[in-house]
């Protein structure tokens, strides 16, 4: 990439490209850059920046192909209210109005009726919030919904195939999760994960169900662990374990249906190139090869030809600017 960056965000567009914005450069201070990753030629170019630098924040794309990035923070402490849109034809962003909690480590998820639901964050990194708000594209306004039952920070929100949320764990009540009704807007306590978490990774499978792995209890503490959610019964099953414990890993969802999972911290300090590949069908996990540089805070996007790119993170000496691509069809990691 041309900027080395690690806490930001990547993002498929409908046109095949992975817009990558944000993230953290120097010590705790953020970016404003973005850019485009094209498969086709296999080269980054830069776009426009964002009015706001931001990390830890969130990226959602929008009906009409435009991208609604909300949050974060811009040096590692407070979260921010700024909320801005990027259109991919004319490569240009402009500031929607401010969500009307600062907010930065939340989450954001596309609901059937096009709007974006937002859940918990922090205010900073001490304080998690319970508050939850919609963003209208249609209108460009923020409104408020009812409050989780649980305040939570480095959690996961999952649209399931009924159109209700499920959010999981986080920093606080670890094993908690509940479920978001858009129809009433309500959020009513689901059934707790066998396995206490935040910085985990929460991926919809093909059946319905939810694939939860790894995460940690205290930054010291870390799970390989995996446990799959049926929103059916509203039960939790433990799963094969992952052969490597991690937290702040990725998880991708692949055309055949698998899970990949790249690298992320063994414990506070430790990180890994190891990625393995999870099969619903066996419920066993099996070695994906090793990425080329061992990392944390990065990101993976599942490109159009089934590949993932795997951009930026956290190395031993700091953010990077490497790249690299995992084919499932043959040749592991480049």
């Amino acid at each position: 990439m041309h900027h080395r960056r690690y806490l930001h965000e990547s993002l498929l567009l409908n046109d095949g490209k992975v817009l990558v914005t944000g993230g953290v450069y120097t010590e705790v201070f953020s970016l404003r850059a973005a850019e485009l990753y094209d498969l086709s030629t296999g080269t980054w170019t830069n776009t426009s920046s964002m009015h706001v630098p931001r990390s830890s924040h969130t990226m959602s794309l929008l009906s009409d192909g435009k991208v609604l990035v909300t949050g974060g923070t811009q040096d590692g402490s407070i979260g921010i209210k700024d909320a801005e849109i990027y259109d991919p034809i004319s490569g240009n962003w402009t500031k929607t109005k401010s969500m009307h909690d600062p907010r930065e480590s939340h989450t954001a998820s596309v609901l059937s009726n096009g709007k974006i639901l937002i859940t918990g964050g922090g205010s900073d990194f001490d304080t998690a919030l319970d508050t939850c708000e919609l963003y209208d594209p249609s209108t460009g306004n923020w409104s408020k919904t009812s409050t989780m039952h649980t305040s939570r920070m480095l959690h996961t929100e999952t649209v399931l195939s009924n159109g209700k949320v499920l959010v999981t764990g986080g920093t606080t009540e670890k094993n908690t999760t509940e479920l978001y009704d858009p129809v009433t807007g309500n959020w009513t306590k689901s059934a707790p994960m066998n396995v206490g978490r935040f910085w985990h990774t929460a991926t919809l499978l093909r059946n319905g169900q939810v694939l939860v792995t790894g995460g940690t209890i205290d930054f010291s503490i870390t799970t390989a662990r995996a446990e799959l959610y049926n929103p059916s019964t509203d039960t939790w099953t433990i799963t094969g374990s992952m052969q490597h414990q991690r937290f702040d890993h990725t998880a991708s969802l692949l055309p055949d249906g698998k899970v990949l999972v790249t690298g992320g911290l063994m414990d506070a300090y430790a990180k890994t190139n190891s990625t393995e590949l999870y099969d619903p069908t066996t419920g066993n996990w099996t070695n994906a090869g090793d990425m080329l540089m061992a990392i944390d805070f990065h990101t993976a996007s599942v490109l159009k030809d089934g590949s993932v790119l795997v951009s930026g993170g956290n190395q031993y000496g700091g953010p990077i600017t490497t790249a690299e691509l995992y084919n499932p069809r043959g040749a592991k990691h480049s």
